[in-house]
């Protein structure tokens, strides 16, 4: 069973899958007006992306009764990996700890997945807020890059 996780304000941090209930809370998530040259500036881009390409999985991020942000997933199956990506905060939400609980839950997530044996995920060199969390989460850089950001990984333990 999948253990609870909060964030510095003790609220739940869920994930969950996009219904005719929640898009359109997920859909108006915005960053930090400095963080859009790093992540698209509305959710919506992410959910049309998972939408219309075929590969990602977008979920809602949602701390308490609240809405506050989104993440997406993908298998790549050339290499077996699992990809995490588009995670979205909105602004008023971010320095309270919800998209480290977010990246917990969703790698609690594909870990349970019988095929997971390594998560990876990208972020902008020049991103360091990013890097700074996925390292404190356990991600490594694999020296790899994917369009000028660096590819980071975490082996999973079940």
């Amino acid at each position: 069973m999948p253990q609870q996780i909060t964030d510095r304000q003790n609220r739940t941090v869920t994930l969950e899958d996009i219904t005719d209930a929640n898009w359109r809370d997920v859909a108006d998530v915005a960053p930090a007006d400095d963080q859009r040259r790093f992540v698209a500036a509305l959710g919506a881009r992410y959910l049309l992306l998972s939408m219309r390409g075929g590969l990602w999985n977008s979920l809602a991020v949602r701390a308490g009764d609240e809405v506050v942000g989104h993440v997406m997933w993908a298998y790549d199956d050339e290499d077996g990996t699992h990809w995490i990506g588009g995670m979205i905060v909105n602004e008023p939400e971010q320095g309270k700890g919800v998209g480290h609980a977010a990246v917990r839950a969703l790698v609690q997530r594909l870990a349970a997945l019988p095929d997971c044996r390594e998560i990876r995920l990208s972020y902008h060199p020049d991103n360091t807020p990013a890097a700074r969390l996925y390292t404190t989460l356990g991600f490594a850089p694999t020296g790899d890059f994917e369009d000028e950001e660096v590819v980071a990984a975490l082996k999973p333990t079940p």
